[in-house]
């Protein structure tokens, strides 16, 4: 009886935690060596904090910090990771609500096995307004800048004074303030071809977007200076 009653109770907790999981989607995903601002969560029972090969950006303190990820130790950290590691540089404050962190991990716990978040992966993509939305929020779904639209794929870039003028393949030439636009780098599988730069929307009055290059070199090499 115990064990007929206890799984609907696990599957209740996780549902509520998968909810919860929704503030963490802007830093964190589900897919091993997928690292965002924060790095992937995949595999993380067991993992020694700050040890990620493929993440680049931890901080020294948490690098030092020799905890190793558990039921126990990620409840103290949701709880307040700067008093258990003074001088990380997460930028979040913790989860005060007990209920609300026994949720979110017993989530995780499920969703960071090994192979759950691949599948949770390729079940997004089958959602579709998933990803839609996860490009809004700067969320979980990073969409495959391999292939662009005319419309996406910058030809040429010209900063004048405060302005920038993107000039796009279908032709058209759109002007941001200098602020309103930002440079990025994606040297990912799904980061844009060598040589053909991308611009997604990054607001939500349409003044304001991202031009991500496949290396941080072609930055220089595509915008010209001309008035």
């Amino acid at each position: 009886m115990t064990i007929a009653f206890a799984s609907p109770v696990l599957a209740q907790n996780g549902d509520r935690g998968e909810r919860d999981f929704q503030a963490c989607v802007p830093c964190h995903s589900l897919e091993p060596d997928r690292n965002m601002t924060g790095p992937s969560l995949a595999n993380l029972w067991g993992r020694k904090a700050g040890s990620l090969p493929s993440f680049d950006r931890y901080s020294d303190a948490l690098k030092a910090s020799d905890i190793i990820w558990d039921d126990r130790s990620l409840d103290a950290w949701l709880t307040d990771p700067n008093r258990m590691v003074p001088d990380n540089e997460m930028p979040f404050e913790g989860i005060k609500d007990s209920r609300v962190r026994a949720d979110l991990l017993a989530f995780l716990k499920q969703a960071t096995k090994p192979g759950a978040g691949s599948e949770r992966a390729a079940e997004n993509r089958m959602k579709g307004m998933g990803g839609m939305m996860g490009g809004m929020m700067g969320g979980n779904h990073t969409p495959n800048l391999k292939t662009l639209e005319p419309g996406q794929r910058v030809t040429a870039i010209t900063y004048c004074r405060d302005t920038y003028r993107v000039i796009t393949a279908d032709g058209k030439t759109r002007h941001f303030w200098e602020r309103n636009l930002r440079l990025k780098t994606d040297s990912s599988q799904e980061g844009p071809q060598s040589g053909a730069p991308a611009i997604l929307p990054a607001g939500m009055m349409g003044d304001r977007a991202d031009v991500i290059f496949a290396a941080p070199e072609e930055i220089s090499r595509t915008i010209e200076g001309r008035c």
